[in-house]
């Protein structure tokens, strides 16, 4: 069985533009699902608590 890379770059990445924009796409929030999915975020949990507590604070706005 193959192993495919659903995401085109790290995590930390799609979190870091996310977190500079200050807004989570449609396309980010699919892309951090399908990490999610694959389980390919083991060793970046941090990042990705980070950016759900701007979330929920406010401070990064979800769009479509």
């Amino acid at each position: 069985m193959r192993h495919i890379q659903i995401l085109p770059g790290p995590v930390s990445e799609n979190i870091g533009t996310s977190a500079g924009s200050r807004v989570l796409t449609l396309a980010d929030r699919y892309g951090l699902m399908a990490a999610i999915l694959d389980e390919f975020i083991n060793e970046e949990e941090e990042a990705l608590n980070r950016l759900l507590r701007h979330v929920i604070r406010g401070r990064i706005q979800i769009i479509d």
